[in-house]
C-alpha cells in the first residue's frame, strides 16, 4: 500500500451502535450456495487473464460532511451492511462454468483501509492514493476512508473489479451502504410474452448486426497515442443543477443524458484545441443496464456496450467572424438522432435479449472490440445514485463516478445524479495534457446549451 495509507487490526464485525435508523429497509434473501456467473462476468474475467497489467476496476467516491469515523468503526459498519450485499462476500470458483461461492471466512480488514492526508494541501495526494491503490490478493473490491484535510469532511472511495459488478449493481451498493434504500431509476422494457418472440429475435439480430459492423470499418486503424501514459489515474470533478440538464434535454425532446453527451462533445472540442491533441473522431462506449425486472442488481454484470459517435471538431463561425450560436444545439440534435432509438422499448428489449442469450465467445469478442481504442476512445457512463445519503450523523454532500479507464482511451467520463446535482467526473491518466480543464469546459458547454435553448 502507499506510504500515506494507514491500517489497523480489523475490528470485530459487530453492528453499529444504532442500526435502528435503517431497520425499515427490506432485507435481501440469501442466494443459493453457488450463484452462476454471467457471460459478461466471464468476459471481464477473460480480459483480466489476458491483460493482468491493466486496471479493470471502476467505482465511485462519496464526499461527506462531518467528523470521519475511525477505521475500526468503518470496518464494523461495512461488515454489518454486507448482509444485504452477499456478492461482496463471495469469490469465483469452478472451471468452465464458474460461479459465485460465498466465502466461509470473509476478512473485512483486507477490504477496508484508510488514507490520511497531511492537511489541506495533501488532499489530492491522499485521494489519488486511494484511486490507485492495489486490491488485496484475491479481493474483488475495496473501500478507502480518506480524511485529514479538514476536521469535518471526509470521503469514501469504493472500487470494484468489473467482473464483480457493473455500474447499476454498484449503485445499489451505494444505496445499501450510504443511501436510504430507494429503488433505482433504471428504465425497464415491458414484457411482450411468447407472441413477441419472433419480433424480439429480429430486433436483437438487427441490433447485433448494426453494432458488430461498427467494429470493422476501423479494423487495422492504430490511433497515434496522444500522450505517454504513466499508469497513474487522476480524478477531476464538475457539477451543475440536475434541472438544468433536464430542461436542456426536454427543450429539444430529449433527456438530461443527451444534454450531457452534447456538452461532453463541446468540452472535448475546446479541450483538443487548447491541448494540441488532435481528435479526428470521438466514439464513446456507453454501458447500458440490461437487467430484467426480476433480476437482482447485486449479482455481477448485466450490461451491454453501445458505441456512440460524439460530434466534435472545430465549430465554424459566421461569415462576419462571430461565433455560431446554433452549434451547441446542432450537437444536441446529432446526439439525440442516435439515442432516441436506443431509448425505445424495442431496442431496449433487444439489448436485454442479447445480454441474456448471447454465448460466451461472441460476448467476450464483442466486449474486447468495443473497449479497443481502434473502435472507441472514451468511456461515458451515467447513473442515478440516490436522493440523499448518510453514514451515522455525517451527510453525503457530493459524489463522483470512477469509470473504467481503458488503455488507449482519452478518459472515462461519469455522470452521477445525486440529490439536486448532476455531477460529472473525468478519470484519466496523469499525463493527459490539460486534463484538469475538462470539468470546467463541460460546465461551460452546459451553460452554452442552456442559453441556446432559451433563445
Amino acid at each position: 500500500m502507499p506510504d500515506s495509507e494507514q491500517s489497523t487490526v480489523s475490528a470485530p464485525p459487530t453492528a453499529p451502535a444504532d442500526p435502528s435508523t435503517r431497520s425499515g429497509r427490506p432485507k435481501r434473501s440469501v442466494p443459493p450456495p453457488r450463484h452462476p456467473t454471467h457471460a459478461v462476468d466471464r468476459a471481464f474475467l477473460d480480459l483480466e487473464r489476458r491483460h493482468p497489467e491493466v486496471r479493470w476496476d471502476a467505482g465511485g467516491v462519496a464526499y461527506l460532511s462531518g467528523p470521519p469515523p475511525s477505521l475500526a468503526d468503518l470496518r464494523a459498519y461495512v461488515a454489518f451492511r454486507l448482509g444485504e450485499l452477499p456478492l461482496l462476500t463471495s469469490r469465483v470458483t469452478g472451471g468452465r462454468r464458474p460461479g459465485w461461492q460465498p466465502s466461509e471466512d470473509f476478512p473485512v480488514d483486507r477490504h477496508v483501509y484508510e488514507v490520511v492526508a497531511d492537511g489541506p494541501a495533501d488532499w489530492d495526494t491522499a485521494l489519488h492514493s486511494a484511486l490507485n491503490a492495489p486490491f488485496a490478493p484475491g479481493a474483488y473490491w475495496g473501500v478507502w476512508l480518506i480524511h485529514g484535510h479538514e476536521p469535518d469532511a471526509y470521503a469514501l472511495c469504493y472500487r470494484f473489479l468489473h467482473a464483480c459488478q457493473d455500474g447499476s449493481a454498484a449503485a445499489m451498493t451505494f444505496r445499501a451502504m450510504l443511501g436510504d434504500g430507494e429503488p433505482s431509476a433504471r428504465p425497464l422494457p415491458g414484457g411482450s410474452g411468447v407472441v413477441g418472440v419472433p419480433r424480439r429475435f429480429g430486433a436483437a439480430a438487427a441490433l447485433a448486426t448494426r453494432f458488430l459492423a461498427r467494429t470493422f470499418p476501423v479494423r487495422g486503424h492504430r490511433p497515434d497515442p496522444a500522450f505517454a501514459p504513466t499508469g497513474e489515474r487522476r480524478l477531476w470533478r464538475g457539477r451543475v443543477p440536475v434541472d438544468t440538464l433536464r430542461l436542456i434535454g426536454a427543450g429539444r425532446g430529449g433527456s438530461a443524458h443527451d444534454a450531457h453527451l452534447a456538452a461532453l462533445a463541446g468540452a472535448l472540442s475546446v479541450w483538443a484545441a487548447r491541448s494540441g491533441v488532435p481528435l479526428p473522431r470521438v466514439t464513446a462506449v456507453l454501458p447500458v443496464d440490461a437487467r430484467r425486472a426480476d433480476e437482482e442488481q447485486t449479482w455481477g454484470n448485466r450490461c451491454f456496450a453501445l458505441p456512440v459517435d460524439l460530434p466534435v471538431g472545430p465549430t465554424p463561425g459566421r461569415p462576419d467572424g462571430s461565433p455560431d450560436e446554433e452549434a451547441p444545439l446542432r450537437r444536441l440534435d446529432q446526439i439525440m438522432a442516435v439515442t432516441r432509438k436506443l431509448r425505445g422499448d424495442t431496442w431496449r428489449q433487444a439489448v436485454q435479449d442479447l445480454v441474456r442469450y448471447m454465448p460466451d465467445r461472441p460476448t467476450a469478442w464483442y466486449l474486447r472490440r468495443m473497449l479497443s481504442p481502434r473502435v472507441t476512445n472514451v468511456m461515458a457512463t451515467s447513473m442515478p445514485l440516490a436522493e440523499k445519503g448518510s453514514l451515522g450523523e455525517t451527510r453525503v454532500t457530493g459524489t463522483a463516478l470512477l469509470p473504467l479507464l481503458v488503455p488507449g482511451h482519452l478518459c472515462g467520463v461519469g455522470l452521477s445524479f445525486f440529490g439536486d446535482w448532476a455531477e460529472v467526473s473525468f478519470v484519466a491518466d496523469r499525463a493527459l495534457p490539460l486534463g484538469e480543464l475538462l470539468p470546467e469546459l463541460w460546465e461551460q458547454a452546459v451553460r452554452e446549451l442552456e442559453e441556446s435553448v432559451q433563445r
